[in-house]
């Protein structure tokens, strides 16, 4: 038998910095991630500073020889712009690459969106979260037929994942036809959606989302918590399929806990209209854990990458508990405040570490959306004790000659 194995793309990166040059540098270091997670090596990276990126060819003439010389002192194979290209940028930058003498070979284009793009066609598992990511490729791609030459031709490697496995020389009539049918099916699959989010609205439960930058420990903490199963890796978008369990905290009231797929900078707006409803999750919990990895160094630009994706999505008005965690990454513990949280805990999920804390800002956080009753239940009504502590915070009972008298705190609806 002969095995083949695909070889590793190699891969320069490019960024244009228009403000400061440690976000920049933050934001390439991130791009390197996201290569590395689709399965490429980088092999180099280049920053421009201009007041903006050049319409025709995303960088500098200078900077595209310096880009030349790059690619061809490390044999690289892609070459990926940190933003979003146009469709005039994409063609004028395979052009140079061309019809450049010193590479002999097909330099493929590619920007921070594609590559995005890609990594969820391979990470999408359910037949929702694939027909969502065709649907952001086809938009995407949509607008590009005239440029990405590279990519209209067969083969494999980064950015050939998806529907372009199946046929790159589609014209914009098969696209556009493609299109409506995978908006059709999804709109479909957001109805289902929709009928059970419904059904866990209307079941007493409350419902407890987890939302956080991509990598932070959403996953880890889900299943840490509920044996969830779901895939844990040290990659970006390990998971994106959201998943929901119960979970029962320490004093026997319970929650669903609904994990989503994870925030980015630059998240592509192709993304979020496609994930829209999966994303949409957060913006019908009663309270959001809100995940935050305490040892990146990019910390703080993650939580604003965070509010700005709830902001898009409309979330407002939510108890959030943020959970900072990883503390014991950390040789000295720095102060770590969110403003926008309710609550603030520090944990290191995977050594259990700070999960009691957790467990008590839950229970507070659900205490002050109920309200407190004292009331003597008759003996025929004893079932109804059960049902406070499940959906309620049963705090005592006592059993009389004619009944029991209890004190809780109750969802509204049991008062």
């Amino acid at each position: 038998m002969i095995e083949t194995k695909q070889e590793q793309e190699k891969i320069v990166l490019v960024a244009v910095n228009t403000g400061f040059e440690a976000d920049a540098i933050d934001s390439i270091d991130e791009l390197a991630e996201l290569a590395e997670t689709a399965g490429g090596e980088v092999v180099g990276k280049l920053i421009q500073n201009l007041d903006h990126a050049n319409n025709a060819t995303y960088l500098g003439s200078g900077k595209i020889d310096e880009l030349k010389n790059l690619v061809w002192e490390t044999d690289a194979d892609v070459v990926i712009c940190d933003d979003e290209l146009s469709p005039n940028q994409f063609k004028n930058l395979e052009d140079e690459f061309r019809n450049d003498a010193m590479i002999n070979k097909n330099i493929k284009i590619m920007d921070r969106t594609l590559l995005i793009l890609d990594i969820f066609a391979g990470r999408a598992r359910s037949a929702e979260g694939k027909m969502q990511v065709e649907l952001a490729q086809l938009r995407y791609r949509s607008t590009r037929l005239i440029g990405m030459q590279n990519l209209t031709r067969q083969g494999g490697g980064i950015g050939t994942r998806g529907p372009g496995e199946k046929k790159l020389e589609v014209d914009r009539r098969i696209i556009r036809d493609r299109i409506s049918q995978l908006k059709k099916e999804v709109k479909d699959m957001e109805s289902h959606r929709d009928v059970t989010r419904q059904k866990r609205m209307n079941n007493p439960l409350p419902v407890v989302a987890i939302v956080g930058y991509t990598n932070a420990g959403k996953s880890t903490l889900l299943n840490t918590l509920t044996d969830a199963d779901v895939l844990e890796e040290d990659k970006l978008f390990a998971t994106l399929d959201p998943t929901t369990r119960n979970y029962k905290l320490n004093e026997g009231e319970e929650v669903l806990l609904t994990d989503t797929v994870g925030f980015i900078r630059k998240l592509p707006h192709h993304l979020i209209d496609a994930f829209k409803s999966t994303l949409e999750e957060a913006k019908y919990a009663d309270i959001i854990i809100h995940v935050v990895d305490c040892s990146n160094i990019s910390m703080d630009k993650n939580i604003k990458a965070v509010y700005e994706t709830l902001k898009q999505l409309e979330v407002t008005d939510k108890t959030i508990i943020t959970v900072f965690n990883k503390i014991d990454k950390l040789d000295e513990l720095p102060v770590l405040k969110d403003d926008n949280a309710d609550y603030v805990v520090r944990t290191a999920i995977k050594q259990g570490v700070g999960l009691d804390k957790l467990d008590e800002a839950l229970r507070e956080a659900l205490k002050n959306m109920r309200v407190y009753i004292e009331k003597k239940l008759p003996y025929s009504d004893a079932g109804e004790v059960g049902r406070i502590r499940k959906y309620g915070q049963l705090l005592s009972e006592e059993y009389l000659e004619d009944g029991i008298y209890i004190k809780a705190y109750v969802p509204t609806f049991m008062k």
